[in-house]
């Protein structure tokens, strides 16, 4: 099993393949729009323009599990990402990280990089997931984590 096993609904109501991003450098992350970590939308935008000419995708999955900070539709959720971020990485429609009716991606994303002390759950809103080009889970970065800080990492993967 790889990442590009899975498939997902986009922000528009879409079935996505991951298997479409084979070949790709993925970041795979839960969003909010109503955090202390939003702001990270920015770092993400800036680093998907600047690599993926090289071969980098990042994937926004919207979650609203922790503290109620993603209250909004797909449409909200859209709008709010291109009006305050200039969002253009590929977007995918809300789902939950953790519990009985997690997305099975991020079933497969824990059980390949658990967090510290090997936990499996998704602590907090902007979790990172870092997947090379054959799909293949490479590392997990927290919230605390910014998207500029993990550059290096896509660099020796690109």
């Amino acid at each position: 099993m790889t990442v590009h096993d899975y498939s997902a609904r986009t922000i528009d109501g879409e079935d996505r393949k991951l298997s479409d991003y084979k070949g790709k450098v993925m970041v795979i992350v839960n969003t909010a729009s109503k955090c202390g970590f939003t702001p990270q939308y920015k770092g993400l935008e800036t680093m998907f323009r600047e690599f993926r000419g090289k071969g980098l995708v990042v994937l926004g999955f919207p979650c609203d599990q922790f503290g109620h900070q993603e209250p909004g539709d797909e449409n909200e959720i859209k709008q709010f990402c291109s009006l305050n971020y200039d969002v253009t990485f590929p977007m995918f429609s809300k789902v939950d990280v953790n519990g009985d009716h997690a997305h099975p991606l991020y079933e497969y994303l824990k059980n390949e990089a658990p967090g510290l002390l090997g936990s499996r759950g998704i602590k907090w809103n902007f979790t990172k997931f870092l997947v090379d080009k054959s799909g293949q889970v490479v590392k997990r970065y927290g919230s605390m984590d910014k998207p500029e800080s993990i550059v290096k990492d896509i660099e020796k993967l690109l």
